[in-house]
């Protein structure tokens, strides 16, 4: 399964790479960014598309008549609406959320930023996002592109992921670990 999984990193960094060199190439890197963001939310809000994305039962074709109308309806044209079809046309759709999340980490490091990967229990306020932001730039030595992903499982607290870094404070991580000390002592 590792080997599987990079293999998709790999076909999501290059596709990834070859958005972002087209998208430098037209100075439109923001409104990529945006458009593919807009996808990602869609893809997060539909069941239906997920599985359109991810399934290998679709041909190539149905799934670029699908995306074609998925992203017009949308409202999303131009280059991001072009590269999704030619992913689909060569049957890529399935790593489309690993091009997504290359293309931002590229774009990240090409401002002179690193991106971090923030998981919470609850959506941020605006003031909290601008702290943390603060906060991680202060260890980074840079400024911080923040991706937050909302988990209610976590119960409490935060997961902070930024290189090879990983923080936790979830009070879900927290609790396994007291329940893992209390089967020590007892």
């Amino acid at each position: 399964m590792a080997q599987s999984t990079s293999l998709i990193a790999g076909v999501a960094d290059r596709y990834a790479g070859s958005l972002f060199d087209l998208a430098r190439d037209t100075n439109s890197i923001p409104a990529v960014e945006a458009d593919l963001g807009r996808f990602e939310a869609l893809l997060a809000e539909s069941d239906d598309l997920t599985r359109l994305v991810k399934s290998p039962v679709f041909s190539a074709e149905e799934q670029e008549k699908a995306i074609g109308a998925v992203l017009s309806r949308a409202g999303i044209t131009g280059l991001v609406a072009n590269f999704l079809q030619v992913v689909a046309q060569n049957r890529r759709l399935f790593a489309a959320p690993g091009m997504i999340k290359a293309f931002r980490r590229i774009a990240a490091e090409h401002r002179g930023e690193t991106t971090a990967e923030v998981t919470t229990a609850h959506p941020l306020t605006a003031e909290q996002e601008s702290e943390l932001k603060a906060t991680l730039k202060s260890i980074a030595n840079k400024d911080v592109a923040i991706n937050v992903t909302v988990d209610p499982t976590l119960l409490g607290g935060l997961v902070v992921k930024m290189g090879s870094r990983q923080i936790d404070t979830s009070l879900k991580t927290k609790l396994a670990s007291l329940k893992l000390a209390l089967k020590e002592v007892g």
